[in-house]
């Protein structure tokens, strides 16, 4: 097999044929052999040629061997007339027989039947694109028992997880490091062969309440105690506490402050709701007694005492979420950055003892701070509220019991999980509210996802030794480049964009730090042991590993406070399954774990690479350049370093964007347009950036073999590569959980939004102006 590359030679066609090689030079000429000589010209009987004597040949014929030569003469031109025809006639079947090219490699065959599999032909791609591409693959991938939301990310989870089973469950000895060894014990305390878990019951969670509590009497500064106690467990009740970057200067680390403390996911659920009529409050409510009665005991009397105790916490819950800020008020980074120091926060927001607090916390790092220490402060209107709400509570003994109350409740909630089945069970009940579906996965699924989570760089060098081999990583640097090469040649099309802004923009694409796979430090046993070195792990004692691992996690975040930020330092552990941009360090992360099938594959035709992992690739860095992103410089720090006129123009574009997606609706809800903003600029621009860099690709290397039986071009098959990483399927109370408080649009919009966008999509598949898939008003921005 051979690629075609595009230009067709016409009038060559070579064959083997019996030991023997033909061609044909030219159709105006004799056919030739092999061995360089030729077939005999056809004998030229011209008149002319004179013998000796004066006679001519021909008249020294006899009449009849003139009439025999003429007979001769035409038989011999009509057979090589007719060798002729026969010969031009073999020369067309021939050529009608010649079969395109496929790309026949096992690989191609496997992709071709998958692409079909999950496509649904029965659908217009111009009326549904989501549908057409993934038709097939929802019809064959049910959502399993225990799940609200199912798609290919969940199904390569599952492939990954179970690579991290076979990996942990080997002998210890067998393992490269003592962190490792951490992971394995971790696991085994959650998988809890010997029922320790059930034989201790409330006991762990008892012992921790007991030692927060400390029999403390109902007066305000007592809270505040308590409030100090539960953060140290990194439980962010009321407001939220941690370090990180100084947008405005990323060389330094800084404390921040923001709104938080919201037992149910999102203010919606308690907005304009009854505790009394609305399912999932009802649920909540609900699920606050029967954790609190496995507590401490069956006695009704004492479940009416709680569940009147509760229905105070949910309206205090209410008012908090009243004062918190929705997400689609909080794009602007230069809007929410207020940078304060404490003895400003304290004369603003009197609720605390700010100073003592902030000591509190810092001393468990052996670091103390000052009045003039300074703190960014994301949310003052909700902490002014806040401030407020507090100081109308603390007044009466109801009102401090309820805010006490609250606050042990979040210590339970975050920690009943981890005990024995009963609690388990009522928390599955209870999130059948939320997502539908009640139930979890398979014990060892579980706990492989929690031992990710707790160790998950031990966890994952063992997955990297197994799955991430050979030049995996230079391949992905060289798609990254093509696609960044591709995303800064098409700021030139962007009129909208002056050309000192333009260089501005190139000159931050140029410095995105690309970090992909996994840390290099989590293959050396000994930086990974010092990783791990303070977290103590047990296993039999799954619930205060779990403590530990929560304290353990806050001092590690604490004690950066006076050391510059680390350069390419990792948020996500090889195993997963995503991607992010780092606005502050302006860095893009790949892990390891979504550079596999279906989204890479160094095998497959670069046109479903591009497809689906340019995608993502060029998603995260339009990241650097979305409504948010856009107002972090090259070297990570908030400031205004874009012209005016360009900003003005840029939110002329991105308002656009926001309108079409606010118009989606799923169930009959409205997607948010301002919520999801930022997602849906990167899916624009990701998509067209990998796309350019596709073609790029091919005007280096020629076009790509078909794939047998699909039928669509490469071309078309970037882009139902693009729609294939999104086959899912979900619960309604999924779908309205993701609506109401995830920053990305639903599966099927960012499908259908993002390619109702691109011009090259519709020509491609021929859409008509005015379908659905093609509408006549498209938004750009980048």
């Amino acid at each position: 097999m051979f690629a075609i590359t595009g230009r067709r030679m016409f009038g060559i066609q070579l064959k083997q044929m019996s030991g023997q090689r033909y061609k044909r030079t030219n159709f105006d000429d004799e056919d030739t052999l092999s061995n360089g000589g030729s077939t005999p010209p056809p004998m030229d009987f011209a008149p002319g040629i004179v013998f000796k004597g004066g006679m001519t040949v021909w008249e020294r014929k006899t009449a009849l061997e003139r009439i025999l030569l003429v007979l001769l003469v035409i038989l011999s031109i009509a057979l090589i007339v007719i060798a002729s025809l026969l010969a031009v006639k073999q020369t067309e079947i021939k050529q009608v027989n010649v079969q395109p090219e496929y790309c026949l490699t096992a690989e191609c065959i496997t992709v071709a039947s998958n692409l079909l599999s999950s496509m649904d032909k029965t659908v217009d791609p111009c009326e549904d694109f989501f549908q057409y591409a993934c038709g097939g693959w929802i019809k064959s991938h049910p959502i399993p028992s225990g799940h609200s939301h199912w798609g290919t990310f969940e199904d390569l989870w599952q492939q990954n997880q179970l690579v991290m089973k076979n990996a942990v469950e080997k002998p210890e000895e067998s393992m490269h490091s003592e962190a490792e060894r951490k992971a394995k014990k971790y696991y085994e305390s959650c998988i809890d062969a010997n029922k320790t878990i059930e034989s201790l019951g409330a006991a762990p969670l008892k012992r921790v309440l007991s030692m927060i509590i400390k029999n403390k009497s109902n007066s305000g500064w007592e809270i505040q105690d308590l409030l100090e106690e539960i953060h140290l467990l990194d439980i962010n009740a009321l407001f939220n506490v941690w370090v990180g970057e100084d947008d405005k200067n990323s060389s330094k680390n800084i404390l921040h402050l923001d709104q938080g403390g919201l037992g149910l996911p999102e203010r919606d659920y308690y907005l304009n709701k009854s505790i009394s009529e609305d399912k999932v409050l009802k649920a909540y409510l609900k699920y606050m007694v029967d954790i609190q009665m496995l507590l401490s005991g069956s006695d009704e009397e004492l479940r009416n005492e709680t569940r009147e105790n509760m229905i105070e916490v949910i309206k205090f819950e209410n008012l908090l979420a009243q004062a918190t800020v929705p997400a689609s008020e909080r794009r602007g980074i230069q809007k929410l950055y207020h940078k304060m120091t404490i003895s400003q926060i304290q004369k603003e927001f009197p609720m605390l003892k700010w100073l003592s607090y902030f000591n509190r916390l810092m001393n468990t790092v052996n670091i103390s701070v000052t009045n003039k220490e300074p703190i960014v402060v994301y949310s003052p209107s909700y902490l002014k509220n806040l401030t407020q709400i507090l100081k109308t509570a603390l007044q009466d003994d109801n009102g401090i019991k309820t805010v006490k109350n609250y606050l042990i409740w979040h210590v339970i909630k975050s920690f009943a999980p981890l005990l024995s089945k009963k609690f388990r069970e009522a928390k599955d009940q209870f999130s059948e509210a939320i997502t539908g579906v009640s139930g979890n996965d398979e014990l060892w699924r579980s706990c492989i996802t929690d031992t990710n989570s707790v160790l998950g760089f031990a966890l994952g060098a063992m997955f990297v030794r197994e799955t991430f081999h050979g030049d995996s990583k230079i391949k992905a640097e060289k798609m990254i480049e093509m696609v960044k090469k591709a995303f800064k040649n098409n700021l030139p099309n962007l009129t909208w964009m002056d050309r000192e802004t333009r260089l501005a923009a190139i000159e931050k694409a140029d410095a995105v730090v690309d970090m992909i796979g996994f840390p290099q430090y989590i293959l050396n046993a000994t930086q990974l042991d010092k990783e791990y070195s303070k977290l103590l792990i047990n296993r039999s004692e799954y619930f205060y590993n779990n403590v530990r691992n929560l304290k353990y996690q806050l001092a590690k975040n604490f004690e950066i406070l006076r050391k510059p930020p680390k350069t390419k330092a990792w948020s996500m552990t090889p195993a997963t399954i995503n991607a992010y941009y780092t606005p502050a360090k302006n860095e893009i992360v790949f892990p390891a774990g979504i550079l596999q099938a279906p989204y890479y594959d160094q095998k497959f035709p670069k046109s479903l690479n591009f497809g689906a992992m340019g995608v993502v690739m060029g998603h995260e860095l339009t990241h650097g350049f979305d409504d948010q992103g856009r107002e972090f410089d090259k070297d990570g720090n908030l400031r205004p370093w874009w012209n005016n006129d360009s900003v003005t123009k840029f939110n002329e574009r991105a308002n656009c964007v926001s309108e079409q997606y606010s118009a989606y609706k799923l169930n009959g809800e409205n997607i948010r347009g301002k919520q999801t903003l930022g997602e849906n600029i990167a899916d624009n621009g990701g998509l067209k950036s990998a796309y350019n860099a596709y073609l790029s690709w091919v005007q280096s290397n020629g076009e790509e073999m078909p794939l047998p039986a699909v039928g669509l071009s490469h071309k078309q098959l970037f882009f139902l590569a693009f729609a294939q990483v999104w086959c899912s399927s979900s619960t309604k109370e999924a779908d309205h959980l993701e609506i109401v408080s995830d920053p990305h649009s639903p599966a099927n919009i960012r499908v259908v939004g993002t390619l109702s966008n691109s011009k090259v999509f519709a020509d491609l598949y021929k859409c008509r102006s005015g379908s659905a898939m093609n509408p006549k008003k498209k938004c750009e921005v980048w």
